[in-house]
């Protein structure tokens, strides 16, 4: 089932991302607006998000040995990037809005928003989840033998990950680059 989610989606986040890039050819696009844009600082948070990918594999190698230690820290490392990358997010959010680039702004505020806001909303949903996997591995809930729920959500998360890859370099790296 969770397979059949990440599908449904990749296919929403694409739209929103051809929605992003036919604002961003178009006519009306405020390039000063893209330039607000601190890319060296969310290339920070996103390496912070990718290495998420790498800490909740570690949790999940871990819990397919049965290491009930390690898996609490690994999950609680995952937990700790997500937050900071969020952060980071609300941090650039309260800066751009502060140089009045705001969701109604234009085409680019608009898309902007919408597009790193529900992946943002994507990342948060991952860390309640998460969050409710460590109490019940804290509480003795979830057994190597008896759960298939880390694997499960461990999809989720790489996916939000790579999402952010794509919607990182749509958004902050190709402009530079064209």
């Amino acid at each position: 089932m969770m397979k059949l989610f990440v599908g449904s989606e990749s296919v929403f986040f694409l739209a929103l991302i051809l929605a992003y890039v036919y604002f961003w050819r178009s006519a009306h696009y405020d390039e000063a607006a893209q330039k607000m844009l601190h890319i060296k600082t969310t290339g920070f948070f996103t390496l912070l998000l990718i290495a998420s990918s790498f800490t909740f594999w570690k949790a999940e190698t871990y819990f397919k040995e049965g290491n009930q230690q390690k898996l609490k820290l690994w999950l609680m490392v995952t937990i700790g990037l997500g937050i900071v990358f969020l952060a980071g997010q609300a941090h650039e959010y309260y800066g751009l809005i502060q140089h009045h680039l705001t969701f109604s702004s234009g085409e680019f505020g608009s898309s902007f928003y919408t597009l790193t806001g529900f992946h943002g909303l994507h990342v948060l949903l991952g860390l309640i989840v998460l969050g409710i996997i460590l109490t019940l591995v804290f509480l003795g809930y979830i057994k190597k033998d008896v759960s298939g729920v880390v694997s499960t959500v461990g999809i989720y998360w790489h996916f939000v990950d790579a999402v952010w890859l794509v919607v990182f370099t749509v958004v902050y790296v190709l402009p530079y680059l064209l």
